[in-house]
């Protein structure tokens, strides 16, 4: 079989759930973020960040954290063929505090979790056979069920020809050795530990571990004596970690001194969460060994890797994505504190988002101003407008089919119910916070003084904003803007939401070709880089094309541009799709009222039900797509639509 992966991990797999205070004791921690964890898993997803083939191989439970588990690291990239549902068990959890810069307390929640019931059955001979590389964790060690299918890895790996790593990993609590409450402990003596290891340590071409990790290894406290007893018994690469020190390479005999390995270029960076930072480590040094590049080299990676996970909350989220490495290597260290570099944190937020939207087909029925007065118009009660919103989603599920490249507008005031079912559809679903027609911008309530409100936000909601911006505003107007925006910036990213822009500078006064770049330009001045724009069917070429240019040359990394209609008669926006469509940085369309407005007014005053509102809306909606599709087609051809 031709080889498809280049490294598969086996082992652990969890649900991390981080404490969100830092410097608090773990018994007073108010909330926690989630994500996935355990090493191999940790691995697995830094590895892909950093463009290798990666798969994993373990077990989660038939349960929400065991989907949870899967879906992020597909979201991640990860291969999870050989992640095994177990129906029977638990998936593990992990609760973990940041104390201070040395004290990390953490509770292991594994008491017969679903990751250590892997077993050999669970070993697949062809989906091993195309791996590069197996690389396997301690824990799995520390029972015979669980050791067992890793030997069977490894036994296999080797027929292959394809090469093995270890890392240690070494947690006494997991091997039985310390308390529940000791989860933190990182190093308590064991001749048991040390014998089962060194059983094992001869299947490996590469083994790495922390001084303490190579004590238990080694079976001494003397690190240089510790190295030569797993030299004795393995002739792999010893990769030994220290800290603040860096990490020293050893291929032969290891020499007298520690500082007679190879080592590779050090970070120094200020520490602020040293959970997980090994599983980085590993991850650029796997990126650099299994692309053919020399130990100093890949040390380099692992460091850079190591120095990102230490300087950032949580264990996978940390890891930098290959591009934002390389950004790192071109500008250096700017602040010792990596996570408040923000032109850092920016490559790394663009470049680690999950998900592809090359084509955006978005139904926005957002509108509550306007559903308002139609629903008065039509004397309907305001809470029949949630009730039109469904019908609205069930227009665009009909359109979508479950085909990727379709989405929602709505908000959560009169829409809520409708939100609530779109969740979990596939759609990408954008959200509004403005008030209705505001200017100067003022937020809907739901988001509250303090922006708290977008802490309840589904994470694949996404934060949009409508602003009626002119350059030419007064400065007390522009102020004002800025800063509501720049908060709103500011609360979608610390909560993990993208944000959509949207500018309306032609509702507020005279536009030419260069009024919407002019605009562009002055918010990424201010330090807001939106996920997605949304401008209004410019009409001229020159005005996309200053448009484009100026997002292009402030962020490469852009999702790109929808374009709104305006209530525009469909005509007027085939035209304006076909300039807009010429651009690739444009991916499609977010339009209501011309899909949505007849079917609302005549639903609303009961003359048509549920069922006739829907197929006059999905109709509308599909000839738009349509329309959209041959726009792009036109232009990639040449050709006027």
């Amino acid at each position: 079989m031709l080889t498809q992966l280049d490294l598969i991990t086996i082992g652990r797999s969890s649900v991390d759930l981080y404490g969100a205070q830092v410097g608090g004791r773990l018994e007073d921690m108010a909330s926690f973020n989630k994500y996935i964890g355990g090493s191999p898993t940790n691995i697995a997803a830094g590895t892909a960040r950093l463009g290798l083939k990666s798969a994993l191989i373990t077990r989660v439970g038939n349960e929400h954290m065991g989907r949870f588990i899967r879906e992020q690291l597909m979201r991640e990239g990860v291969d999870v063929r050989g992640v095994v549902t177990d129906n029977e068990r638990l998936t593990a959890l992990v609760l973990l505090g940041i104390r201070d810069q040395s004290q990390f307390p953490l509770i292991f929640y594994r008491e017969n979790c679903a990751d250590m019931a892997l077993c050999e059955d669970d070993i697949d001979p062809d989906f091993v056979a195309e791996a590069r590389c197996i690389c396997v964790t301690g824990t799995h060690l520390s029972h015979p069920r669980t050791e067992a299918a890793v030997l069977k890895a490894l036994r296999l790996a080797r027929a292959n020809g394809a090469r093995t790593a270890l890392d240690i990993d070494y947690r006494p609590n997991l091997w039985g050795l310390a308390g529940h409450g000791d989860g933190e402990s990182r190093f308590i003596e064991s001749q048991q530990v040390t014998a089962k290891l060194q059983s094992t340590l001869h299947w490996f071409d590469l083994i790495v571990g922390t001084e303490e990790e190579f004590h238990i290894a080694g079976g001494s406290t003397n690190t240089i004596e510790a190295l030569k007893a797993v030299r004795g018994v393995s002739a792999a690469t010893l990769v030994c970690k220290r800290g603040p020190m860096g990490a020293v390479v050893f291929e032969g005999d290891i020499p007298a001194s520690l500082d007679d390995g190879q080592t590779g270029q050090g970070f120094p960076i200020e520490v602020f969460n040293v959970l997980g930072a090994g599983d980085g480590f590993m991850s650029g040094l796997l990126k650099g060994w299994l692309t053919g590049e020399d130990w100093p080299t890949s040390l380099k990676f692992a460091n850079a890797c190591g120095a990102f996970a230490v300087s950032r909350h949580g264990c996978t989220p940390a890891y930098p994505s290959w591009e934002e490495l390389q950004y790192f290597f071109r500008t250096g260290i700017r602040d010792k504190a990596l996570r408040k570099d923000k032109a850092l944190e920016q490559v790394h937020w663009s470049t680690n988002r999950t998900g592809e939207w090359p084509e955006m087909r978005v139904f926005a029925f957002d509108h509550r101003m306007q559903l308002e007065a139609m629903a008065e118009e039509a004397g309907a009660d305001l809470s029949r407008i949630d009730e039109f919103k469904g019908l609205c989603l069930k227009a665009a599920l009909q359109v979508s089919a479950n085909r990727p490249g379709y989405g929602i507008l709505c908000d959560g005031r009169l829409g809520r119910d409708t939100l609530y079912k779109a969740t979990g559809t596939g759609l990408w679903i954008g959200r509004p916070v403005e008030w209705p027609g505001s200017r100067p911008l003022v937020l809907e309530p739901e988001i509250g003084p303090d922006f708290g409100g977008l802490s309840e936000w589904p994470v694949d909601n996404v934060v949009k904003v409508l602003c009626f911006y002119h350059p030419d505003d007064d400065a007390a107007m522009r102020a004002d803007q800025e800063a509501t925006v720049s908060r709103l910036y500011a609360a979608a990213r610390r909560n993990r939401l993208e944000m959509l822009l949207e500018v309306i500078p032609s509702k507020v006064g005279p536009t030419d070709d260069d009024t919407v770049a002019k605009i562009i330009e002055r918010f990424y001045e201010i330090g807001i880089y939106p996920d997605w724009w949304k401008l209004e069917p410019m009409k001229t070429e020159a005005s996309w094309a200053n448009a484009c240019a100026a997002i292009s040359r402030n962020d490469p990394y852009t999702r790109g541009i929808v374009v709104l209609g305006l209530d525009a008669p469909a005509v007027e926006l085939e035209e304006s799709f076909a300039t807009a469509a010429r651009f690739d940085l444009v991916k499609g369309f977010a339009v209501g009222r011309t899909i949505f407005g007849e079917a609302a007014r005549r639903w609303l005053s009961g003359d048509i039900s549920d069922d006739q509102a829907i197929a006059d809306m999905a109709r509308k909606y599909q000839d738009l797509c349509t329309v959209w599709d041959r726009a792009r087609n036109g232009a990639a051809q040449g050709t006027d639509a």
